[in-house]
């Protein structure tokens, strides 16, 4: 649901609103016009996130809901590529520990330490088995230098927008280089169509995180794109109360604009072809799409 600008947010308790970037003193609140959205199924990404810090488990896990059905596609496709499965920009192993409890190897990376910890525990914590086929690495994925040979590489959740257009064709290349004949690498990005970003360059959204451990937490997020650099910006203004206290924190993510016409050449120089393009639409300014690329040989 989009609410114009001017009508009210949905009526919650005082101590529970959600406060907005003004009350931080570090931004002005949103400019006349801009559009407020409050439907929790539209919120952007959180694909790269400076700082992490414990208690933004729940939020990070609140904004990559969207994206948890892409772990069917996925998984069909590693049944017809096989395993070992790389999982670039893992997380927490929204898709690594899955892939590994229906018995695939996987190889894991994210920069963020903390996300491999949960991940390493939670496949613990299924059992041996399970812990035994995952193994994580910690570098951040314009640094990423491969050892080993893979079925199926993945880039999921829209991953491929964290990575600097100018650093991005040297990690296909790298990719591309430790698929096995016949392997694939899979990829998701969120494609917004021009007239859409010059009409509404600035978008914010106003909701509240599910969580269980006797914490309410309100969320702004304020969402700024930037045409001549072809990058955005996303602020996450929360406030978490507690039973004694109240907390404000602010997370940003800065991520890339995907050009598909550019993408698609770079798939191509690092010696892959684009096998499959599916797009499912989230509204009418923009969509999501899933690549499926094979290597040349």
């Amino acid at each position: 649901m989009h609410t114009p600008s001017g009508t009210s947010l949905p009526v919650v308790p005082a101590a529970l609103a959600p406060v907005l970037p003004s009350r931080y003193g570090r931004e002005q609140e949103p400019a006349p016009g801009a559009g407020v959205r409050v439907a929790p199924d539209t919120l952007p990404g959180l694909e790269s996130v400076s700082p992490a810090d414990a208690g933004s488990v729940w939020l990070h896990d609140a904004l990559l809901g969207p994206h948890s059905a892409d772990i069917v596609r996925y998984l069909s496709l590693a049944r017809s590529t096989g395993g070992p499965v790389l999982d670039l920009g893992s997380g927490a192993g929204r898709l690594a520990v899955p892939f590994a409890r229906h018995g695939f190897a996987v190889e894991a990376v994210d920069r963020d330490a903390s996300a491999l910890e949960r991940l390493e525990g939670w496949a613990r914590r299924i059992g041996p088995q399970v812990a035994g086929l995952v193994v994580t690495h910690r570098t951040d994925l314009t640094e990423l230098r491969l050892d080993g040979s893979y079925r199926l590489a993945m880039l999921a959740g829209a991953m491929v927008a964290a990575v600097p257009p100018a650093r991005r064709p040297a990690l296909l290349r790298e990719v591309a280089s430790h698929l096995e004949t016949g392997g694939a690498l899979a990829l998701d990005y969120t494609a917004h169509r021009l007239p859409g970003l010059i009409a509404e360059p600035r978008r914010t959204w106003a909701f509240q995180v599910p969580r269980f451990d006797g914490v309410d937490e309100w969320v702004v997020a304020r969402q700024v794109f930037d045409l001549p650099s072809m990058s955005e910006r996303i602020t996450y203004y929360a406030a978490r109360t507690g039973k004694l206290s109240t907390e404000r924190v602010v997370l940003t993510t800065d991520k890339w604009i995907v050009d598909p016409e550019r993408l698609a050449a770079e798939l191509h120089s690092a010696g892959l072809h684009i096998e499959g393009r599916r797009r499912h639409r989230i509204d009418e300014r923009t969509e999501s799409v899933l690549l499926v690329c094979r290597t040349d040989d």
